[in-house]
């Protein structure tokens, strides 16, 4: 599988928010969002073609027993089942990113699944890209898939990126497409790589969230390290 980076940080962004873990990034991505913050792991994926039981090699000499397999989109990555067993196997606690629009070929073990659906706010500009407009539109909305995925994972979490009040209402649009979700899961995550982008959007979420008794969920790790590559 191409992979491109694996590195040791803290989580930042979700249910396991400050719990230190290895992360694998995959290179490569069905979709394009323009707001990507890991351009290098989809509109210019990097990286090398290494074997799972290298990457697996890598990832536990990092030590960590909490594993997070993003990307890029990592459920298109060639031999992920394989990949996640292995890991399963050696007692990991295993976490997948996802954008929701893939299911595994093949059984696999997923202990939280963090699914992000993308909304209507992040396809690319239709006149700059219009080849990758045409095929994020297609394939980002997939609510069937988004079920299966909370169904196959121990755990589940919904992570949609906000950058307005009409993207937070159109997360209320998606949740009536869903099957028993769990409000508790559910988590509103505001757009920015900068500290004054989002702490400009937690002014209006934060109280958003309270009203609609859905989950804020900050991006710690800018906090922390700012922007940067390997956070």
């Amino acid at each position: 599988m191409r992979i491109a980076e694996i590195f040791a940080s803290i989580q930042g962004e979700g249910f396991l928010t400050g719990v230190p873990s290895v992360f694998i990034r995959t290179s490569g991505c069905n979709l394009r969002c323009w707001f990507c913050d890991t351009p290098y792991a989809s509109w210019k994926p990097e990286g090398e073609n290494i074997t799972v039981d290298d990457v697996c090699q890598q990832a536990l000499a990092l030590g960590h027993k909490h594993i997070v397999i993003t990307g890029g989109e990592p459920m298109i990555a060639p031999d992920i089942e394989r990949l996640c067993q292995q890991l399963f196997e050696v007692n990991r606690h295993i976490t997948i990113e996802t954008a929701g629009t893939v299911l595994p070929k093949e059984v696999m073990h997923c202990d939280l699944m963090s699914i992000s659906p993308k909304l209507s706010n992040s396809a690319p500009d239709s006149s700059a890209e219009p080849i990758w407009h045409t095929r994020h539109e297609a394939i980002r909305h997939q609510p069937l898939v988004v079920q299966d995925l909370m169904k196959l994972a121990v755990d589940y979490q919904l992570k949609f990126v906000v950058g307005s009040i009409l993207d937070a209402e159109e997360v209320l649009e998606y949740l009536d497409l869903l099957k028993d979700v769990n409000s508790e899961k559910v988590l509103l995550m505001p757009r920015g790589t900068t500290l004054e982008e989002l702490d400009f959007q937690l002014q209006w979420m934060r109280p958003w969230c309270e009203k609609h008794e859905l989950q804020f969920c900050d991006r710690m790790h800018i906090h922390w390290f700012g922007n940067v590559r390997g956070t």
